[in-house]
């Protein structure tokens, strides 16, 4: 507990804290990577299928590691990433600028050098290196936890929480390579170190909190959009004047420095030295607004500008890249469901009931710091300080806007819960087991129970009903056992990998893209890493195979890109997942000024197209389709079609 004497009594205890704490850890890694194992029976597939098994964009970056694998040497596959002209056809890229891959740099060196190729697979080794980092953010929210309540009870049921919630919490077992399972572990040690450097006397987090940033920042490109959340946090309790000069500097200057290491480690990226973080903290030391982006000519990250101007209808709704994100379940707003799940584990009324108590009280120091007179002697502003630990600790008002503002960016943007809910778990905990929150539910009912009953007696009775609600279905979910079938997906690689030449050029869909690289090796016209503004004009372009276009102007846009072959996916053609408006077809039929399909109301700018809808029209065979395009492979979902070498058609004398 807080107060420790450093007694052989509080040095056991702490130990038990630390053990439990990394038992809670290990039981989460263990958990996740039980459930994808028993999901995939990943042990019993084969190799094509576990790799098809990384959908999306995340066989895309699996792809890199495999790729440094495979090369010749550390150096080579280096330069094969450094000089990269296997991902954009007709464009050699730099990947280690372009991608946030130097986890799959760094685990394929490491499993190059350590002697455990005999005995553990290199897709093993990845996926339980991204398991074992659920085991860092367990241990960073139990951190955490820990700090703000004084007691590593709240700490345990932070972990028991975050597991419990694990549908809300994490998505890691499905989802292995996303950035953000690499990222977050290390943004919610960095959160633990805050709020360790805001206590008193414990100025020595400052590197952690610069290492863990630098990890975050390195792993993510979306760091710099979660970093100014946490840059307007450090802010607030500035202009609040909960925090000192020497706290908010050096909360900036560790921001700044981590995105500029990874700045330089990613060759300069513009991106990151263009970012609104670094434009907001560059005001908000020198006082004035200095917006670097617009010096520098930015257009890798306007797609997210454009993605929230259309969100909070600021922009235009018919913008193509918008639409791709509006149009996704994960960037819409956050489904009520979510709250009665988080509430079924008894997090979401603990969670409530303290930010409200700590708002209000957080509220009222801050207008006592702001009314009482400000002075210019540094013996008066030391004062100051001192009597705003006393009335509100810095460590509690980070985590209480830190929670606040992340969950508002939630309830906006359903894929950034992830960020909220694992932190919710901790300020939930603290709130049970800390002393603050009970002191004040004491106050206002009156009660002169002592506060220790409480703080020890609640956490015991919620673990206790925990376990008698949850423990039979966490034995019957781990009991549960599914098996990967995806056989015309397996007949697809299987047919690009044996039967077409290995310099060959594949169009398609990013999805789709992602997983022939991983599994054939394939040249590629586009993929999901969509961070740049070429690239998202050229899948747009490759798109138009799902739009209402001539055969003509298919081919030559196919051909301008150098795809040999293009994939067609019965699933994008014949899309019902979505609603009107919102099928990958009606986004571009929008976007070319085209009158979408089936019934429904149309802009009255919109015209009919002058042409069938391209997938479906080559199906047919017709002669002005069969003398451009003809048919290499199809089953029930793909066909594939190669492209002529030149258009094969009567011209006129």
């Amino acid at each position: 507990d807080s107060g420790c004497d450093w007694s052989w009594r509080c040095i056991i205890w702490t130990s038990i804290g630390w053990s439990v704490s990394v038992g809670l850890g290990l039981l989460c890694c263990i958990y996740v990577a039980t459930l994808h194992e028993n999901d995939l029976w990943f042990s019993n597939i084969k190799e094509v299928e576990r790799e098809i098994s990384f959908r999306t964009e995340c066989g895309l970056y699996y792809s890199y590691y495999k790729q440094m694998l495979q090369a010749s040497s550390i150096k080579e596959g280096l330069l094969e990433l450094i000089h990269d002209n296997m991902t954009e056809s007709r464009r050699t890229i730099n990947l280690l600028q372009r991608m946030n891959i130097y986890q799959e740099v760094f685990l394929s060196v490491l499993y190059r050098l350590l002697p455990i190729q005999p005995y553990l697979e290199p897709v093993y080794f990845y996926i339980y290196t991204v398991f074992s980092l659920q085991a860092v953010y367990v241990i960073g929210l139990y951190l955490t936890a820990w700090l703000l309540s004084g007691s590593w009870l709240a700490g345990t049921l932070t972990g028991v929480w975050y597991i419990l919630n694990r549908v809300d919490t994490t998505r890691v077992e499905f989802t292995i390579s996303l950035r953000e399972n690499w990222s977050l572990p290390f943004f919610a040690l960095q959160v633990a170190a805050i709020t360790c450097y805001l206590r008193p006397q414990l100025g020595v987090m400052v590197w952690l909190m610069y290492v863990t940033t630098f990890c975050f920042c390195l792993m993510w490109q979306f760091n710099q959009f979660i970093l100014l959340v946490q840059a307007l946090v450090i802010y607030s309790l500035d202009c609040a004047d909960l925090l000192t000069t020497t706290q908010v500097t050096t909360l900036y200057l560790v921001q700044v420095s981590g995105l500029l290491t990874v700045w330089l480690l990613q060759f300069c990226n513009s991106m990151i030295l263009g970012s609104l973080v670094l434009s907001f903290i560059v005001a908000a030391l020198f006082i004035r607004h200095y917006h670097v982006s617009k010096v520098l000519q930015l257009r890798s990250d306007e797609h997210i500008f454009k993605f929230i101007k259309s969100k909070f209808a600021l922009g235009s709704t018919r913008d193509f890249d918008a639409g791709l994100y509006l149009c996704e379940e994960a960037f819409g707003l956050l489904p009520l469901d979510t709250l009665e799940r988080l509430a079924g584990t008894l997090l979401l009324y603990p969670y409530m009931l303290t930010v409200l108590l700590l708002c209000g009280t957080l509220a009222v120091a801050a207008l006592q710091n702001l009314s009482s007179p400000g002075g210019g002697l540094v013996e008066e502003k030391r004062g100051a300080a001192e009597r705003r630990v006393e009335a509100f600790r810095p460590d509690v008002a980070y985590n209480l806007l830190h929670t606040v503002l992340y969950g508002i960016l939630a309830f906006s943007t359903m894929r950034m819960k992830y960020i909220w809910t694992g932190h919710m778990c901790a300020v939930a905990a603290y709130g049970v087991c800390g002393t603050e929150v009970w002191t004040l539910v004491l106050r206002v009912l009156r009660c002169n129970t002592k506060l220790r009953l409480f703080r020890y007696a609640v956490p015991l009775l919620i673990f206790c009903w925990l376990y008698y609600k949850f423990w039979p279905k966490l034995m019957e979910e781990l009991s549960e056992l599914r098996e990967f079938y995806d056989p015309d997906t397996v007949e697809l690689m299987t047919w690009i990998s044996t039967k077409t030449p290995k310099q060959a050029v594949f169009a398609g869909s990013m999805q789709l893209l992602a997983g022939i690289k991983l599994c054939t090796g394939r040249v590629l016209t586009n993929h999901p890493h969509y961070e740049d503004k070429v690239l998202r004009e050229r899948t747009r372009q490759v798109y138009q195979v799902y739009a209402r276009r001539s055969p003509e102007d298919v081919y030559d846009i196919l051909r301008a890109v150098g795809a040999d072959y293009v994939v067609l996916e019965n699933s994008i053609c014949y899309e019902r997942r979505h609603r009107r408006g919102c099928r990958l077809r009606d986004l571009l039929d929008l976007a070319n000024g085209h009158v979408m399909d089936g019934p429904g109301d149309n802009d009255p700018d919109l015209v009919p197209a002058a042409h069938q809808r391209f997938c479906e029209a080559i199906k047919t065979d017709a002669a002005a389709y069969t003398a451009l395009f003809t048919r290499a492979f199809q089953n029930k979902t793909f066909y594939v079609y190669r492209t002529s070498r030149d258009r094969r058609r009567t011209r006129p004398d």
